[in-house]
């Protein structure tokens, strides 16, 4: 009788394709929901504030999911936990459907999150144990299709669905395909390993949820309150205590839920650092560019999102490409490369203005895109082909955990420097335009006195226009330029993550090494002498 690995092997491309194809649709659900916010406010009738814990609460399901992913993944086997999470994410696309109030269509998000938050470490274990170390890099190639595809092709989808139909379609889409997937997935995905009666260290359970949902629940809420608020500085000290607790619990326990010596493998811990990097930087982009492009210079959601597209059109080339790279040349040149071009991209985004040509933003988002593509994948499986198999679940629990928390506090961090260097370049406009400079007011009264002359308008009206002309550029100028220091620090993150970079290895040419070197003291030993006939 032929075991669950023996059949998946027969056919690894077809299971692949059939996580992908969850993934996909979990990952491009978050992003299709950012752009659609507006939309879910007029038609719920809530405030901005209420409208997050849509993101808020699905990140918190997932920050608290992620962390006991091992313990899920050991206990329960890959099959039955891929079907549950299928199921819940589907079901929660459909009650977000259908929801006839912002009550409703939290609780469709809430159990979509349930589903997202297992998805992602689940179909990386079983990436891991389908594809041995030397041909690792093409499986977690084709797995960084959904990991930067869906984010970067979802706001273009989710423009176009606003701007010709209801929201709901964003859903209502998602649910027959999640269907199919669950339906393929039942015949065809056999546990490759047999899942293990295991108990659950609730000291540690209990700790990690506190720690993780804290922590992440404060950094969030900074981005927009700020560090200094009480609720935001008691959240991010709970948490951390927590999370403290939590990783001195797991180093004593005999049988860890998340296992931290993951962290005693040099190139894991040297990736996960890089990662950490590159995760802030897409963060940056993610989240300033929208920005920039939506509420600044006025494109539409469309407009915007077809400005994104080409680079996810690259991203959809390059990730299965950067994999087989990978597999022939090792983390190490992919990772300088895509870091190189990272840096120099990012930087280019730092000389942003309010005329910035439309395709100039395009080509330096493609380009960037390319870098992108180079570095994820590549740099998380150098790391992970270090870990025994016995790890691997612990590996990419701890990966995705790390990627949770560091894309919140990276985004609160931007957000921050965003904002602060705006107020500051905002006061400095103030200053040059008061009506104490001579200068100043010799040019503001002219502007007036061509008004009145040339318009037709009052005194009164014509002071208050100029005014008003003057402040909507100061603001425009200020925040362009709060975007373009926000992207000199991403720049920083990414120059330092390019140094570390220059310290990744080929794990898969340890063990030949060591193989080498036994053979050649072997050969150095004296030959045995042979025993003499009595």
């Amino acid at each position: 009788m032929a075991t669950g690995k023996e059949n998946n092997a027969k056919s690894p491309m077809t299971l692949l394709f059939v996580l992908m194809a969850g993934l996909f649709l979990a990952i491009l659900n978050q992003t299709l929901l950012n752009v659609a916010m507006p939309h879910l406010m007029t038609e719920f009738g809530v405030s901005a504030t209420t409208i997050q814990w849509l993101t808020t609460g699905y990140m918190l399901v997932n920050g608290v999911l992620i962390p006991l992913s091992a313990f899920l993944i050991t206990r329960f086997g890959q099959r039955s936990l891929f079907l549950v999470a299928m199921f819940c994410f589907t079901l929660g696309t459909l009650v977000c459907g259908i929801a006839p109030n912002f009550s409703t269509m939290l609780i469709g998000r809430l159990i979509q999150a349930v589903g997202g938050g297992i998805l992602q470490p689940l179909v990386m274990t079983t990436i891991l144990l389908i594809f041995p170390p030397e041909s690792r890099g093409k499986g977690m190639g084709i797995f960084g299709l959904a990991m930067m595809f869906a984010p970067a092709v979802g706001p273009t989808l989710s423009g176009w669905i606003i701007e010709h139909y209801t929201w709901r379609i964003m859903f209502y889409g998602l649910v027959p395909i999640g269907a199919i997937v669950i339906i393929v997935a039942f015949f065809i995905f056999k546990n490759l390993v047999e899942p293990q009666k295991i108990k659950l260290d609730t000291l540690g359970a209990i700790l990690s949820i506190v720690g993780f949902a804290s922590l992440l629940y404060g950094v969030s809420e900074a981005g927009s309150d700020g560090w200094t608020d009480p609720i935001v500085l008691s959240t991010v000290i709970i948490g951390v205590i927590a999370i403290v607790a939590f990783v001195i619990q797991q180093l004593r326990h005999d049988d860890p839920m998340l296992d931290f010596r993951v962290f005693k493998y040099d190139i894991f811990s040297l990736s996960s650092v890089i990662n950490i990097v590159i995760t802030v930087a897409l963060y940056t982009g993610m989240f300033l560019l929208p920005i920039y492009l939506q509420n600044l210079v006025g494109f539409t959601a469309l407009q915007s999102g077809l400005l994104l597209l080409p680079g996810a059109i690259v991203m959809l080339i390059m990730s299965p490409i950067s994999g087989i790279l990978f597999d022939k040349f090792g983390p190490r040149p992919l990772a300088i490369i895509g870091l190189l071009v990272t840096v120099v991209t990012t930087y280019q985004y730092t000389q942003l203005t309010i005329d910035t040509p439309y395709t100039l933003i395009m080509l330096i988002y493609s380009v960037r895109a390319f870098g992108m593509s180079l570095l994820m994948m590549p740099v998380m499986t150098a790391g992970m082909n270090q870990l025994p198999a016995r790890l691997n679940s612990h590996g990419t629990a701890m990966s995705n955990t790390l990627r949770q928390i560091s894309g919140s506090i990276g985004t609160s961090l931007i957000t921050t420097i965003y904002t602060n260097r705006t107020t500051f370049h905002y006061s400095q406009i103030a200053d040059k335009t008061s009506t104490a400079d001579p200068n100043f007011l010799h040019a503001f009264q002219n502007a007036v006195t061509n008004l009145m002359v040339n318009m037709n308008m009052s005194y009164d009206t014509a002071k208050t226009y100029v005014f008003s002309h003057l402040y909507k550029h100061a603001s425009l100028d200020s925040n362009v330029m709060g975007i373009n220091d926000a992207f000199m620090w991403a720049t920083i993150f990414c120059v330092f993550g390019l140094i570390l970079a220059l310290f990744l290895r080929d794990v898969r040419k340890d063990k030949a090494r060591a193989e080498k070197k036994k053979q050649e003291e072997l050969s150095l030993l004296p030959a045995p002498k042979e025993v003499k006939e009595s």
